[in-house]
């Protein structure tokens, strides 16, 4: 099930960063920061009451025909169309402004549910000044304050009651979801028609093509498969086109309700670091993985370039040692029957159960190959483990005390699991409890 999306939007210098960094930065059971996303303070993740919901922060809506206006006000139209739920934000003190109208002309049309918060009511004695934000129409003004945290509960409860109804496609469990994220114009459209053998989505050179989500079913060998193509993501910090700035939150939409996501890469071109970047996305989210290195065809080799770009792989990628890497080439189609098997084994292993009793087994010997070092002139003891939970394969340790289990231990005990069982393209976890 997708999470929600609300846009922050309001013309400048009403306080919508101050809220977004707030909510962002504050252990105010409201927000969990999603690595890698909010460094761009454009949008994160939030919770309020066991909800989660994506929060888009936006530039301030001017009126005007300055290149910078334009790109601002239509960054924002592009978060107006994105979001479930729009918080409007203006400025207590200044009252309605002419500039806060034509924001509020611009929501009419948008049709969506509309928050109305009036930000900089700093104390109870300002509270009157916000009864004349009812003349803009979109009901009960919530006042709160950016700068002392204040109101932000009562507008976020407002928020959550306008989320819609979410109902899951009707999809067979044993159909496998997977999507493509990379940056642009590594060929991740040109890979999904050659895939599915027909023109399914919009193929070109150009970059950013494919500007949302396209999910595709077929089915390979009397498999089901569901296949999601993203917009490719550019580098932060890079000028882009208004709708390629919301383009990374369309790929973890995707990421969300994917089984394997294929980290696509460019073979001709080469590593570059907004590929770890990406990656990065999916392996927090805990989803399989598999490594697509396409263009393999415009790469001069001999019998060693492919393991030398492998090795290169493994070395920039070290957080996705477990994930397959697939060399092919979409415009030849050369390799590609090779990927479906990985995206079904990753799928396989992301959802693997293994017994306790031989889990225990595998855990005993590895202590008496290893023993458990001491750490503070305390000895780590390992009395048991068992898995609770698949997607990813979770696994509980149980030991004497928990602040022992030095993480390169933790690794060790990880590696013994894969040696053992496998897990080839999926993450594993590992948590230590204290036994009682």
């Amino acid at each position: 099930m997708r999470k929600s999306v609300v846009a922050v939007v309001g013309r400048p210098n009403v306080g919508k960063s101050t809220i977004f960094n707030r909510l962002v930065g504050e252990r105010i059971s409201i927000v969990e920061d999603t690595p890698g996303v909010t460094r761009d303070r454009i949008y994160a993740e939030a919770e309020w009451l066991n909800t989660t919901f994506n929060i888009i922060d936006t530039g301030g809506i001017e009126q005007g025909d300055e290149p910078l206006l334009v790109k601002m006000r239509g960054q924002a139209e592009v978060a107006i169309d994105e979001a479930d739920v729009i918080v409007f934000m203006v400025n207590g003190r200044d009252g309605i402004t002419g500039a806060d109208e034509e924001v509020a002309k611009l929501l009419y049309k948008s049709n969506k549910p509309v928050v109305l918060a009036v930000n900089k009511i700093d104390n109870p004695e300002m509270r009157e000044k916000i009864y004349e934000f009812y003349s803009l129409g979109f009901g009960e003004p919530f006042p709160i304050s950016g700068t002392h945290g204040l109101g932000l509960g009562d507008m976020l409860d407002e928020v959550v009651n306008h989320f819609p109804e979410r109902e899951e496609v009707d999809v067979d469990d044993d159909t496998i979801r997977f999507s493509l994220i990379g940056r642009p114009n590594v060929g991740k459209s040109s890979l999904v028609n050659t895939m599915l053998g027909e023109e399914r989505v919009i193929v070109s050179d150009i970059e950013g093509t494919t500007r949302d989500a396209i999910d595709t079913s077929f089915t390979k060998d009397e498999r089901d498969y569901i296949i999601i193509d993203t917009a490719g993501m550019r580098k932060r910090g890079k000028v882009y086109e208004t709708t390629e700035k919301y383009s990374v939150m369309r790929a973890l939409k995707a990421i969300e309700r994917s089984d394997v996501v294929l980290v696509v890469l460019d073979g001709e071109s080469g590593i570059i670091e907004q590929d770890k970047r990406i990656a990065g996305y999916a392996h927090e989210a805990g989803k399989a993985v598999v490594i697509v290195v396409n263009k393999w065809d415009a790469v001069d080799r001999d019998d060693k370039t492919m393991k030398k770009f492998e090795d290169k792989v493994r070395q920039e990628f070290q957080f996705l040692d477990y994930a397959p890497i697939v060399f092919l080439s979409a415009k030849t189609k050369k390799r590609v029957h090779t990927l479906l098997p990985s995206i079904l084994q990753a799928s396989e292993n992301h959802t693997k159960r293994v017994q306790t009793n031989i889990l225990n087994e595998v855990i005993m010997d590895a202590l008496a190959m290893n023993p458990a070092p001491s750490l503070k002139g305390q000895k780590l003891k390992v009395f048991y483990m068992s898995q609770v939970a698949v997607s990813p394969p979770t696994f509980v340790v149980f030991v004497n005390d928990p602040d022992l289990l030095h993480f390169s231990y933790e690794r060790f005990l990880e590696n013994r699991i894969r040696d053992a069982f496998g897990f080839e393209g999926t993450p594993i976890k590992i948590y230590a409890r204290r036994r009682k």
